[in-house]
């Protein structure tokens, strides 16, 4: 992933730190050691001139600087660059002492690992697809995390330094300690899954994870403002407002599964019922229902379905126009509320090229202006997310609080 000088600030309460533990004793570097080691670790490798005219310091503080930084690890010298007046310089990144982190995304139907330095280096990584969908989060999605983290930590290296924290996006609400976390069911991950000693555990919803990789280094880069719309198994949307992710009170902002729906004649709106309608399950049940006889079989999945659609199955095609404007009707009604202006399109289905257009043009029909892109990031989106999110408390722990 390439690498972006981008400070995401955690601002809010959704993000929580389930098990206290500190990362590291920054505590007792100088301002300007601080003030490097953040910034290698934000942008990667660079020399000591290079970081000193960021930052504004002068040699012999620089120097000294450095000297504190390598007198505990927290830098590595990985080689020399040529200068421009024909001097060599030496290149720096955060050291080995600085420890890694461990991101996981604890998905419907896949949990996605990555193991990685403080400066987003992937040191490790594993996918493992569930045996069955999980609507929700319970018992199966809490033993196939706890079996991976331990199949991480098995392999782990010397050189991988100490671990700092551990980051675990679920497909569920989050509130931080002493709110209902019966009722966003978050505690599920406990069941089966024993979080390791000695290091912070950070919980965050899995689409509001994807929102921040998206902002950071994808589709929504130097975009303050935007929504980012999930449509797969489940639907859901995380909302990044003037830089800030929005959870809400209950954890719930850009819960958009419970919509009231439907919404015609006599219907009554039942609780979750358009997210049930949006899966992909049901969008199958539809499919299946109404295919063609003279088209041969019946898509035997989405991917099937969309590899058709781009084949020009004419029945393919339909279906999934028909699923853009379902879609550009949930979009315009989240634009009427929010108004984000961009809205990113991700998920096994929503993340599709051929869904965007129909849905921008649905939904500037039906509200106010608004762009509708598709996720540069696809299924890393959530996994990215939360290891941007762990680094960033990590950091906290080793040199104090990122500034802006």
């Amino acid at each position: 992933m390439p690498k972006r000088l981008v400070n995401y600030r955690n601002k809010g309460k959704g993000l929580i730190v389930a098990s206290a533990s500190d990362t590291g004793s920054g505590a007792t570097l100088t301002a300007s050691a601080r003030a490097i080691f953040r910034l290698l670790a934000l942008q990667g490798s660079a020399t000591r001139p290079q970081l000193g005219q960021s930052l504004g310091l002068s040699r012999p503080t620089m120097s000294a600087a450095m000297s504190e930084l390598e007198r505990i690890g927290y830098v590595d010298r990985v080689g020399e660059v040529q200068g421009a007046l024909g001097r060599k310089a030496a290149m720096y990144r955060v050291g080995t002492a600085a420890g890694h982190v461990i991101a996981v995304d604890a998905g419907s139907t896949h949990i996605r690992l990555r193991v990685s330095t403080i400066d987003c280096r992937l040191l490790h990584s594993r996918v493992y697809r569930l045996p069955s969908s999980q609507l929700m989060l319970g018992a199966e999605i809490s033993a196939a995390v706890a079996d991976e983290v331990a199949a991480a930590m098995a392999v782990a290296q010397a050189d991988w330094g100490p671990l700092r924290a551990l980051g675990i996006a679920l497909p569920s609400r989050v509130v931080g300690p002493g709110e209902d976390t019966v009722a966003t069911r978050q505690d599920e991950l406990f069941s089966r899954f024993a979080p390791p000693q000695g290091a912070p555990l950070i919980l965050e919803n899995n689409v509001n994870c994807a929102a921040v990789a998206e902002h950071v280094y994808g589709a929504a880069q130097e975009t303050a403002t935007f929504a980012y719309v999930q449509v797969g198994l489940k639907i859901g949307m995380g909302l990044m407002l003037e830089g800030r992710l929005l959870r809400g009170r209950n954890g719930a902002a850009g819960e958009i599964g419970h919509l009231a729906f439907p919404l015609a004649g006599d219907a009554r709106p039942e609780p979750g019922e358009i997210e049930r309608y949006m899966g992909t399950e049901a969008l199958m049940r539809r499919v299946r229902d109404g295919w063609p006889a003279g088209e041969g079989d019946a898509p035997a999945d989405t991917s099937d379905l969309l590899a058709r659609a781009e084949s020009g199955s004419g029945a393919a095609q339909a279906a999934v126009t028909r699923h853009a404007e379902d879609i550009g009707a949930i979009v315009a009604s989240c634009v009427a509320v929010v108004d984000p202006g961009i809205v990113v399109l991700g998920g096994g289905v929503g993340g599709h090229p051929r869904l965007a257009p129909r849905v921008e043009e649905v939904a500037n029909r039906l509200s106010y202006p608004v762009e509708v892109r598709t996720s540069t990031l696809g299924s890393d989106a959530t996994v990215l997310g939360i290891e941007k999110l762990v680094v960033d408390r990590a950091l906290e722990g080793l040199v104090g609080e990122l500034r802006a």
